[in-house]
């Protein structure tokens, strides 16, 4: 083998992946058909999940330092909107991205409606408070670890082909071809790899078309910053110089890939907003559509797909960045464990159990924002109860939630609340947080009732299950997690619980255990 893995795609998703693999000492090789990275506008947040994501492998100064000079940049251009007042968290539109944690269908989620109380809300840590770390960034800084981590990234390689057996997948490019155990596409919505492995992928047709660019324009001050709904659409201004959005519910565009012209743009911006803008020069743009596909498996024999080749939908709500870091995380692991003789292949068949459920509830919130811009009359009618109840604690917790991903929950054996879900970021005595620990990709038992029971069961998995030993104030029922290496919950019980010692034998036996007739790694 050339390779123990090939990935098709270098983008965020792509590079998580192979950083996952290579922390559990797999051979990897990106291939990517673009040069450098993309400059063309596309999401500029992330939600919760994926900062925690990066955050756990130890990626939170870089990413606070992006989104420090993000807020600086929407500080400076709300001052200009405002004449030189920079306005606040609680000046309406001029304070969004200041003081909200989100949006549904363009309705702002301020921050300070929201329950931190509430389940799962609380339990992020330091990635709680990054948002505004644009997806360039994010495939720079993951670019920079692949480096560091030895990852064999080929840009300016696009596959071409691939033949898979039982053994293996030799994958063609233009100008040869290289042979590896596993076959992952992370190259988008319009995968190469999920076409040709032949995986089927149904969903709704989209009936509305989006451009979001960033544009030099005069006559732009009657524009209003944030989301406006309008009798024709709905359209955004902000929070960056420039930055526009439009949508319209006239179908999807006659041609995906037709070139976005300032004069297609000017037309649309005016006609949505009501605004005789003129753009002057387009800087960056692009379009996309509403339409929501989903493959039935995320895996067929040794090809597996992640990220958008996995499912694709509307941008609104910048989910989809943060649901292909997830992916990610969950087969990285998992992939190297197998590859690495650590696991059964059949631990695979998690990936599919496990990510697909979370990729159908993105799907469907996207499609519900929809439902709420619509222009019609029923449409308005439901957006102005959800913008009310977006007005609340309550109703903005729940969206807020929802946006986190607070209700996923793997089925995983175990009935501690905790399992399952991903696992809090505990602030330990003398020990820092639990993030700290799981910088290497490795699974860790963290013993908060200094049980040596508990850490003489995970001593037999030396190398794949790291073991802390420490205090945890703010939980002091909790006695032990057992935590994935993609920060989920494998296992956890609290003080005075029967027979703790048989729930995480059950579980280590379960997530981590050698195939029969392998050996054990060192």
């Amino acid at each position: 083998m050339d390779y123990d893995v090939v990935v098709a795609g270098g983008g965020p998703v792509g590079l998580m992946l192979a950083c996952e693999l290579r922390l559990g000492g797999a051979r990897v090789a990106v291939l990517e058909r673009r040069t450098e990275v993309d400059l063309t506008i596309k999401g500029g947040a992330i939600t919760t999940p994926g900062a925690e994501a990066l955050y756990r492998r130890g990626m939170l100064p870089a990413m606070a330092e992006v989104q420090r000079q993000a807020v600086d940049r929407f500080r400076a251009f709300i001052r200009e909107q405002n004449g030189g007042d920079g306005g606040g968290s609680g000046s309406g539109a001029a304070g969004q991205g200041l003081g909200i944690v989100g949006h549904f269908a363009g309705i702002m989620l301020r921050a300070d409606l929201v329950d931190r109380t509430a389940a799962g809300l609380g339990d992020a840590g330091p990635a709680a408070e990054i948002a505004f770390v644009a997806q360039q960034d994010i495939e720079r800084l993951l670019g920079e670890r692949a480096d560091e981590l030895g990852v064999d990234v080929r840009r300016g390689v696009e596959l071409t082909g691939f033949d898979a057996d039982d053994g293996a997948v030799t994958v063609r490019m233009r100008h040869g071809a290289v042979r590896a155990g596993w076959l992952v596409g992370c190259d988008g919505g319009r995968s190469t790899v999920r076409k040709l492995a032949g995986f089927a992928f149904p969903g709704t047709e989209p009936e509305i078309t989006c451009h979001q660019a960033v544009v030099e324009m005069t006559g732009a001050e009657d524009l209003k910053v944030g989301w406006t709904a309008t009798d024709t659409g709905v359209y955004a201004h902000g929070p960056m110089p420039g930055r526009i959005v439009t949508v319209e519910f006239d179908g999807p565009p006659a041609d995906r890939d037709a070139p976005v012209t300032a004069e297609d743009l000017q037309a649309r911006l005016r006609r949505v907003c009501g605004v005789d803008v003129t753009i002057t020069g387009v800087r960056t743009a692009t379009r996309f559509t509403d339409h929501a596909r989903q493959v039935t498996e995320y895996r067929r024999g040794r090809v597996l797909l992640a990220g958008d080749a996995a499912h694709v939908h509307s941008a609104f709500g910048s989910q989809g960045l943060s649901l292909g870091l997830g992916d990610a995380m969950n087969l990285g692991w998992k992939l190297a464990a197998v590859i690495g003789g650590r696991a059964p292949e059949g631990l695979l068949d998690t990936y599919t159990r496990e990510r697909h459920p979370v990729g159908a509830q993105v799907l469907d919130w996207t499609r519900s924002q929809v439902a709420a811009m619509r222009p019609d009359p029923r449409s308005r009618a439901l957006r102005a109860i959800v913008s009310d109840l977006a007005g609340t604690v309550a109703g903005t917790t729940y969206l807020t939630a929802r946006l986190n991903g607070c209700g996923v929950r793997y089925d995983v054996a175990g009935a501690h609340p905790l399992t399952g879900r991903s696992a809090p970021d505990l602030e330990l005595t003398g020990a820092g947080r639990l993030a700290d620990h799981l910088h290497a990709g490795r699974a860790l038992l963290l013993d908060l009732a200094d049980d040596p029971g508990l850490r003489d069961l995970a001593a037999g998995y030396a190398g794949r299950v790291d073991t802390l030993t420490a205090r945890c104030p703010s939980r002091p029922r909790l006695a032990a997690v057992l935590v994935r290496p993609d920060g989920f919950t494998a296992w956890a019980a609290d003080a005075g619980a029967p027979t703790p010692a048989a729930g995480l034998a059950k579980a280590l036996q379960e997530w981590f255990a050698v195939p029969e007739g392998a050996v054990a790694p060192g």
